[in-house]
């Protein structure tokens, strides 16, 4: 399996960051690369499908964890036109001083087509986009 961690500080409140990524159908928001998302169900178990601008469905996801308290979910793809499979990702929004936070972005997938190290790349360029769309919405 291979792995990513990636993490970025934003400032502001981790109650502030945890309203938006603990909103697992909220990421078309901050992500400006998403049209829409949709929901079946909802707690532990809800799918949840994003669709891309001008490019429709991209990816079906399920959330496997969610930690309101602790401000942690993890999530994995059930499918996705993206070269990994067996992918779990998890985002923990930690509190490091007033109006600061940490965010940290994790998983752990095999790459699918490509070599791990284009697989990596590719995640770690999702995350970097996340962090972007993050910083943009909510520090202004």
């Amino acid at each position: 399996m291979s792995e990513v961690r990636m993490n970025t500080h934003i400032a502001a409140s981790a109650s502030a960051v945890w309203e938006i990524l603990g909103d697992f159908n909220g990421w078309p928001r901050f992500m400006d690369a998403f049209e829409k998302s949709t929901m079946e169900g909802s707690g532990i178990g809800a799918v949840r499908t994003l669709y891309m601008k001008g490019n429709g469905l991209i990816r079906v996801e399920r959330l496997e964890k969610f930690d309101d308290t602790g401000k942690t979910l993890s999530y994995s793809i059930i499918t996705s036109p993206s070269p990994v499979q067996n992918y779990l990702a998890t985002i923990e929004v930690i509190e490091i001083g007033a109006g600061q936070s940490e965010v940290r972005l994790s998983s752990t997938f095999a790459p699918k087509g490509v070599s791990e190290s284009e697989a990596v790349t590719i995640i770690e360029g999702v995350y970097a986009k996340i962090f972007e769309g993050l910083q943009k919405f909510l520090v202004k």
